[in-house]
Formats: structure tokens, C-alpha cells, sequence
């Protein structure tokens, strides 16, 4: 496979039904002379957890932020739910799309049920103030996250864990119909990787849609309904991760020797050997 060859693939070829919930046309965005995004076309059906895999600087971030337009400056289309989202302002997205950052940001004293309630955000007409059903919808949720008993608790003070099952209750509780997750597991032990994608794959089954990018293939694979590979701005295929993870594909995106083969529960696992000089 050449960089000539990178295409974007349809569905028909990925093998996917479904109700369509995010269709992207022909998505580019540049930084000054610099093209980002070439063209990124594909589509995804309602409840699907979807890994979004390739190196550092191949679009992953890039193209989460113009589908939730925190970049303004691209072309093309994107439609979510059937709605193109063209005309639409911030708030108008936020009710749809919900974004799980890989960091919650400066803090200042925010107690855990403060930052998930800032999920309610969208749904205000006028000032902000909370009402017993948004209260009662973030209690559940911080119960349902395994949190209420830390919702006086500092978020600065929480554990990386915490932090990151604190940043999908909030967005949560938004109640979207996409959900945008960047790098959730980059911090965590192998006991809060686990439980953070099972959280995701847990909202997926609930008629969700979420995309999520992340550098360990391993975790990907096992946990995602399927995978989009990007490399260099574009889509190299999408598909199945048991059919589109090959030794060949990581060598060629990644430029790194692998072994990659199924344990003994029929789980992909991916070994980087070396590195292609």
C-alpha cells in the first residue's frame, strides 16, 4: 500500500447496516500551507464504539474538532443524525455532539458534581441555573460512573481514573448522539483502561454512537465495534479491527515491524517488534 493508494472507504466495503447517525463528506481543513484533512469521506450507523487509530499528526484530534466544530475553517459536509450541521452554532452542536477531552483543563476548584453539571450546559435558555431534573440527571449519572461518593471532592484532587470517568459522566449527561473521545486510556493503569472502555462500549450498546482515538491498538481492537486507520490527513480503510489490524497495515502505517495474532480468547493483540529505519 503507497500514499497513492490511501482511500476512503464506504461502508458497503466495511460491511456496515444500520441507521446512519454521522455521514462526512469530502472534510478538508488547512493550516496555512499545510493540508490537514484531504478529503475525508465515510458515514457510521447509530450504536457503534469506533476506534480512530493512527500515528501522531495524522488528523485523529484534527478531525473530531471540525465534526464538533472547535475548528471553524474546513470544508466539506458533515451531517449528524441527517441534520447538516452547517448553519449550526456551538450550543445547536453541543446538543448532539458531546466531547471527552484527554484532560479536563484548568479547574480552579471544581468539585466533581460541578464539572459533570456543566453537561447540562446546552439545555439552559437563560442564566444558568440548575433545575432538580438536571441535579437528578447528574446524580444518576455519577452513580451510574461509579462517582457520587466523590461529588464534593476537588477534581484536581481526583486520580487520573477518576479525572477521565468524571470527563465522559459530563459529557454523558449531555445526552448525545455522537460522543468525540480523545485518548481516554493515556494516563491510566491497565485496571482503569479496562473500566474506562467498558464504560464506552456500555453507552455504545445504548443506541450512542462513539468515536474514539487512541494509540493502543490492542485495547482498540478488542473493545470497538470497528476501526478507521488514518494516515498522513486520510482514511486507509475501516473496517472490522479482527479483518483491517494486519501486520502489514501497522507496517505501513506506522512504520514498525509487529506481530499481531489472537490469544486464547480470540482477542487481537498487537506487538510492536522494531521500529523501520
Amino acid at each position: 500500500m503507497t500514499d497513492d493508494s490511501l482511500a476512503n472507504i464506504r461502508n458497503s466495503d466495511a460491511g456496515l447496516t444500520g441507521e446512519e447517525l454521522l455521514r462526512i463528506e469530502d472534510l478538508r481543513i488547512s493550516f496555512g500551507d499545510f493540508e490537514a484533512l484531504h478529503g475525508i469521506n465515510f458515514s457510521l450507523p447509530k450504536g457503534l464504539l469506533v476506534g480512530l487509530i493512527g500515528p501522531n499528526g495524522c488528523g485523529k484530534s484534527t478531525m473530531m474538532k471540525c465534526i464538533s466544530k472547535l475548528h471553524t475553517n474546513w470544508t466539506g459536509k458533515v451531517f449528524i443524525d441527517g441534520q447538516d450541521t452547517a448553519g449550526f452554532k456551538a450550543k445547536d452542536i453541543a446538543k448532539m455532539v458531546a466531547n471527552v477531552p484527554a484532560e479536563p483543563g484548568p479547574l480552579f476548584g471544581t468539585t466533581v458534581m460541578e464539572l459533570v453539571m456543566l453537561g447540562r450546559y446546552p439545555f439552559v435558555n437563560k442564566v444558568w441555573w440548575e433545575s432538580p431534573e438536571d441535579e437528578k440527571t447528574v446524580r444518576e449519572a455519577l452513580k451510574t460512573f461509579g462517582l457520587d461518593h466523590l461529588r464534593r471532592k476537588s477534581v484536581a484532587l481526583c486520580s487520573s481514573g477518576e479525572k477521565q470517568r468524571a470527563l465522559i459522566a459530563k459529557a454523558y449527561v449531555q445526552e448525545p448522539k455522537l460522543m468525540l473521545v480523545d485518548e481516554p486510556t493515556s494516563h491510566l493503569d491497565m485496571k482503569y483502561k479496562l473500566e474506562v472502555m467498558e464504560y464506552l462500549q456500555n453507552m455504545a450498546r445504548k443506541d450512542m454512537t462513539i468515536l474514539v482515538a487512541e494509540h493502543d491498538i490492542s485495547l482498540m481492537a478488542r473493545y470497538c465495534d470497528m476501526c478507521i486507520i488514518m494516515k498522513k490527513g486520510s482514511i486507509v480503510t475501516i473496517g472490522d479491527p479482527k479483518k483491517v489490524i494486519t501486520e502489514d497495515l501497522i507496517r505501513e502505517v506506522y512504520e514498525v515491524d509487529a506481530r499481531v495474532g489472537l490469544d486464547v480468547d480470540g482477542e487481537i493483540y498487537v506487538l510492536p517488534k522494531r521500529y523501520i529505519k
